[in-house]
Parts: C-alpha cells; sequence; structure tokens
C-alpha cells in the first residue's frame, strides 16, 4: 500500500458518498464512538451529535469502550450512521471550518470540561484540523535579522532528525543533514529482524504535520514505517539538505566565533564543516547492545544482533539460539521459530504482556472506507488515541509510600494490573512449568511491557521451542553453556539484546567551551535540561535525549516534536537578540535533573531493581520522563531568556 501523508495546509475535499446503508452501518461498527461522532459533527457541522448521553468516561478511558454501556454505544452508532446517510443523501456537502468555539465544544466532547482548558491549545496543535500545521514557526530569519544567516547541522535524518530539519527550514535557517546511512528513517531504517513493527498505534506514531490515514495495520510494520519516513522526506523536499553516507565523528566549540566545527567521514575522507549550531538526532535505540557473556568471540557459527540482522544467513531447518525476551526478541522469535529446526531461547528476566488482539490485525476495510470519506475522522482518531494515551498508565505505575512490600508491586492500582497480567498469562499457558518460567517477579511497568495477540504463547508452547532460564556461563564453540553445566549446541547465536540506550552521543566525541568534553562531563551519567541541553555546551541541542523516553504514554514522535519546537525558538531568541550562542545556566540544569530524578523515583521503574535499559550503568534513570505529556509540552513552549546564558 501507498501512505499518502497529509502534508501542508491544502486540504482536498472528501470524494461523494456513495455507499450503501449496509456499507454505512459496517464503516460505522468498525470505529470507536467517541472521534467517529466528534468527526461527523466536524464533517456535517451538526454539534447536536455531541450528546451528553453518549460522553465517553474519563474516568474509564483505559477500558476498551471508554466506559460507554452496550445500549449507549448502540445509540450512538444509530446517530452516526444517520447523520452518514443524510451526508450522503444532501450531496455530501462538508459543513465550513468550524469556527473557535464549535472546535472547543468538540474538543470538550472527547477530553471533558475539567481538562479543556488547560490542554485546548495542545490537542488544537496535535490535531492539525484540515492540514493546518499550527506548530509551524511562526517568524522567519529574514524578517527578524536581515542579512545574518544562521546555519545549523542536524545529526541523523530518522524521525526526529527530519522534523528538525522540516521546521527549521520553515523558519527560514540554514539546514545540513548528516546521516551515516544510505537513506532517511533511523531505526526503521537500520532495524530490519522479521516482525519487526511498532508497538504504538500508527495513527498516533505519526507527525502532526504529516498525518495519513492510510496505515494497512493497526500497528504496522518495518518496511511500511520506512515508507512513510521516505514519502515525508520526498513530500517535503528534506533530500537536498540530506548528506547522505556521512559519519559524525565529533564536533567542537570554537569559544572565540561561538561557532561550532563538525568533523565527518564519508567515502570522499575526512571533512570538517562549520556551522553556528548542532542538534543531534540520533536518538537513543542505535547502538546494539551486547551482553558481557565470555567467549562470546568464540563460537565458530554465524552470530548477530537483531538490530544488524544477517539476512544471508539461511534459518531454515538449523539450529538457533535466541538470547533475550525483550521487545524485539518477542517480534522476531514468533517470526523465525517455524523456519528454524530447532530455537532454544534464553531468558534473563521475563517480560509483562499486555494483551493487544488487534497487533498483527489489518484496519478494517469499513474503516479505510470510512477514512476516505470522512478524511477527518483519521485526525479525530489520532486526537483521542493520544488523548487515552496522555497519561495512559501513569496512574498504575506510581508508587504509593505506605504500599508493601514493593517487589512484586508498587501501589494498590499497580497490583491490580499485575492481576490482570497474570490472569492473561495463566490463560495463555496452562502449564503449570512454562507459566513458573514465564511469569515475572517484579512490579509491572517498572521495565517495558511487552504487546501481545497470543503469539508469545503459542511459539513457546511449540515442540521445536525451548524456553531455558538457568543463567548463561559461556559462549562455547559450538553453542552456549548454562550454569547448570549443559552445552547447547546450536548452528545460529542470535542476540536480541537491546541497545546501549543510556550511552549518548556514542562513539561522537563533542567538546564544548574551553575544550570541555561533553562524555567526561557525564562520566556515564547522561543529563540534560528538558533532555535538550547541557550547561557548557552552547548551542548544543538534543533529540530524543537524556530522560525523554515515554515508557506507557504517548507517542515519542510527540516528544520529538516538542523539542523541535524548542530548538527553533531557542534560534528565534538568538536572531531576535542580535546574539550568537544561547546556553542553559548549571543551576537550571541541576533543579531539572533533581525533579526528574525525584519524578523517576515515584515511578515502578525507579523503585524497582529489575534490570532494565531505562536505567545507566550508576543505577539512576536517565531515560524516561515520569510526568504527562501536557507536562512537557508546558515546559518546552520556548526557552525561558532568565533561564540561560547569552554569548
Amino acid at each position: 500500500m501507498v501512505l499518502s501523508p497529509s502534508i501542508g495546509p491544502e486540504r482536498e475535499p472528501p470524494p461523494p458518498l456513495a455507499a450503501s446503508d449496509a456499507e454505512i452501518d459496517a464503516a460505522v461498527a468498525a470505529a470507536d464512538v467517541p472521534p467517529l461522532l466528534t468527526a461527523l459533527a466536524h464533517l456535517t457541522g451538526d454539534l447536536a451529535l455531541l450528546a451528553e448521553d453518549t460522553r465517553p468516561d474519563q474516568e474509564r478511558l483505559v477500558e476498551a469502550d471508554a466506559g460507554l454501556a452496550p445500549e449507549e454505544q448502540a445509540t450512538a452508532r444509530t446517530r452516526a450512521a444517520a447523520a452518514l446517510r443524510r451526508y450522503r443523501d444532501g450531496g455530501s456537502q462538508a459543513a465550513p471550518t468550524p469556527d473557535h468555539k464549535a472546535l472547543r465544544q468538540m474538543i470538550e466532547y472527547l477530553v471533558g470540561p475539567e481538562a479543556v482548558d488547560d490542554y485546548l491549545p495542545l490537542l488544537a496543535e496535535e490535531l492539525a484540523l484540515e492540514g493546518s500545521d499550527v506548530r509551524a514557526p511562526g517568524w522567519s530569519a529574514a524578517a527578524l535579522a536581515p542579512g545574518r544567516t544562521l546555519r545549523v547541522a542536524v545529526i541523523g535524518a530518522g524521525m526526529s532528525g527530519l522534523a528538525a530539519a522540516h521546521r527549521l527550514r520553515q523558519a527560514g535557517v540554514e539546514v545540513v543533514v548528516l546521516e551515516k546511512n544510505a537513506d532517511v528513517g533511523g531505526t526503521w531504517f537500520e532495524n530490519t529482524y522479521p516482525g519487526c513493527r511498532v508497538d504504538v498505534p500508527n495513527h498516533l506514531y505519526s507527525y502532526s504535520f504529516a498525518q495519513t490515514g492510510d496505515w494497512p495495520q493497526h500497528f504496522s510494520t518495518q518496511d511500511v514505517l520506512l515508507e512513510y519516513f521516505r514519502r515525508c522526506a520526498d513530500d517535503l523536499d528534506l533530500r537536498p539538505l540530506i548528506r547522505f553516507g556521512t559519519e559524525v565523528l565529533g564536533a567542537d566549540f570554537d569559544d572565540a566565533a561561538a561557532s561550532w566545527t563538525v568533523r565527518t567521514r564519508s567515502a570522499a575522507g575526512e571533512e570538517t564543516l562549520r556551522v553556528d549550531a548542532v542538534v543531534s538526532a540520533v536518538g537513543q535505540l542505535n547502538r546494539p547492545s551486547f551482553p558481557d557473556i565470555p567467549g562470546r568471540d568464540r563460537f565458530r557459527g554465524p552470530s548477530f544482533h537483531s538490530a544488524r540482522w544477517d539476512h544471508d544467513v539461511d534459518l531454515d531447518g538449523r539450529r538457533v539460539a535466541v538470547i533475550g525476551t525483550g521487545a524485539s526478541a518477542a517480534q522476531f522469535v514468533p517470526a523465525i521459530a517455524p523456519l528454524a529446526g530447532h530455537l532454544t531461547v534464553f531468558q534473563r528476566t521475563p517480560p509483562w504482556l499486555i494483551p493487544t488482539p488487534n497487533y498483527h490485525a489489518e484496519v478494517p476495510d469499513a474503516l479505510r472506507h470510512l477514512m476516505h470519506h470522512v478524511p477527518d475522522y483519521a485526525r479525530w482518531d489520532r486526537l483521542w488515541l493520544f488523548w487515552r494515551t496522555h497519561e495512559g498508565l501513569l496512574p498504575f505505575a506510581r508508587v504509593d509510600p505506605d504500599w508493601s512490600p514493593k517487589d512484586r508491586s508498587v501501589s494498590a492500582l499497580n497490583d491490580a494490573v499485575r492481576e490482570l497480567l497474570t490472569a492473561y498469562l495463566r490463560a495463555e499457558l496452562p502449564d503449570d512449568d512454562l507459566f513458573a518460567k514465564v511469569l515475572p517477579a517484579y512490579p509491572p511497568i517498572a521495565k517495558r511491557v511487552v504487546r501481545d495477540n497470543g503469539i508469545w504463547a503459542r511459539t513457546l508452547t511449540r515442540d521445536d521451542v525451548e524456553l531455558v532460564t538457568t543463567s548463561i556461563e559461556r559462549i562455547t564453540e559450538t553453542g552456549v553453556r548454562t550454569a547448570d553445566g549443559i552445552d547447547h549446541d546450536v548452528d545460529v547465536i542470535i542476540y536480541g539484546t537491546g541497545f546501549a540506550a543510556s550511552r549518548f552521543l556514542t562513539p561522537m566525541r563533542v567538546r564544548g567551551r574551553a575544550g570541555r568534553d561533553l562524555h567526561d562531563t557525564w562520566a556515564g551519567d547522561a543529563r540534560a535540561h528538558l533532555g535538550i541541553t547541557v550547561p557548557g555546551f552552547p548551542n548544543l541541542f538534543l533529540l530524543y535525549g537524556p530522560n525523554t523516553n515515554i515508557v506507557i504514554n504517548g507517542s515519542i514522535i510527540y516528544f520529538s516534536e516538542c523539542e523541535v519546537h524548542y530548538v527553533v525558538e531557542a534560534m528565534r531568541l538568538l536572531l531576535e537578540g542580535g546574539h550568537r550562542a544561547i546556553e542553559v545556566r548549571e543551576d537550571v540544569y541541576e533543579a531539572y535533573g533533581e525533579m526528574v530524578d525525584a519524578g523517576n523515583r515515584a515511578m515502578a521503574w525507579g523503585a524497582s531493581s529489575v534490570p532494565s535499559w531505562y536505567k545507566n550503568e550508576r543505577g539512576r534513570v536517565s531515560q524516561n520522563w515520569p510526568f504527562s505529556l501536557h507536562e512537557y509540552w508546558r515546559r518546552t513552549r520556548a526557552p525561558d531568556p532568565d533561564e540561560h546564558v547569552f554569548h
């Protein structure tokens, strides 16, 4: 399927609706009620569709039906079908763009009257109604500083790098993107293992300025996601800005000139590039992490990491060992099990599985039809997904100081989640021995939960699959030896052991003011104000930096858009004030770090001792953001001049 992101303010009128009554009923039955009624109120101008008796229950958003009883849902669908028939029979005439009052009423229907005032500006941005790009810079470099050229190097052409290049160019800032790979896409270009897919609903995992209703599945596969980012790069005309096959070796700040010299390596050799600012968009999940197991280089057969999948290795009929049972392994193990002659899975820590019945499901044709004829339904559906996940399971991960003991759960809500997920595992795995192996002994949400539609249990119960939970002693020439002395001879070893997430910006060497080395400054404990800036490193901005990972709420693309907005506004401050560089104050940086650390200590992933990639080598949670999405949006509206030093 060809994805067609909607980019720019132009909105094509929807095609006339020629569906039969039966087709309308099928489309209505396939949609979630709250975004369906809101989209139809928008399409037809009939705000009476947003009736009180079908309003979602804000206390029950995590439930599949958002608290709507079956009879309430039936009433809502009947009204929706009638509205679509009237629209069809009236010549498919869409209503004018809603004014502010009508838009407020529509959003209030989804989020409730208590939240609408605080959230309306944010949600209007996310909605990007009818193609409007509210987040586009409202200024231009030429107007603010005529004759001045501001040049920015963006490192990486993945999801964050493309967003940064687009927004900076919109503001009239000169941009060069340095990408080590041969194409855009970042992690979706590099990770090609079988079964690779996103674990955030795709209508939410997309840019606010490039939405599409063409996703073939609810959780799309790697190839579809790569196509989406390629289309965005093409449609936004970003490719001329990108130097592919160019690896950044390091960057040095020139105190006298208040500029950066970026050192690169390509097929043409090593070069330097002088720029005013550097934006690192290399992300967190781009450097494979291998376990510290003795003998790893002794194995005589092929071995590789899942993030660098070796497609030349034929797994058909072969004895395969997989080390690790994290998110990537949970995707590729079921995909390769039918190929291998025998599959041995070595598990250190079992993941919690969150039931997701539609994880591999196609988007129904009836729902596609609705998105085609009611184009803004996809936008309202995306906003509904955003709202339901803006807090998501955060309340279920918060630590109750009075709850004891905390080794298996951290609060009454967290314990309720444990009971539900335990019941799911038991239903999937009636075998007592296997159930005991896969039941986690740590609190839910303390480490990354894995989406599952039953395929993990079906894979582990295959006759040709073995789950080994005894710790690994070493890798031998012929396979894996466990601590019980058993040698598991195999033909291929695959490491599904995640990424060196806490080693930000490695292996680049970055030196700031007075030659200050960034990695020496961090000393293995990376921090950044808002995850974006570090004192001593003027005009250096990090995207998906320390403590900007989200665990159970929202999409990381949202965070990247917030960060990019902050960077663009920092450029505005430079141009408006005639400054060369901006640098966060040390005390602001320290206070922010203390706030985030306190927030993470109050979450399951901070309170639990279970090993996870959320923590760095010092044991501090260096990856996660512990607060709401709205809080991060509020803090990234623009840099506060009083919190910064200008050069």
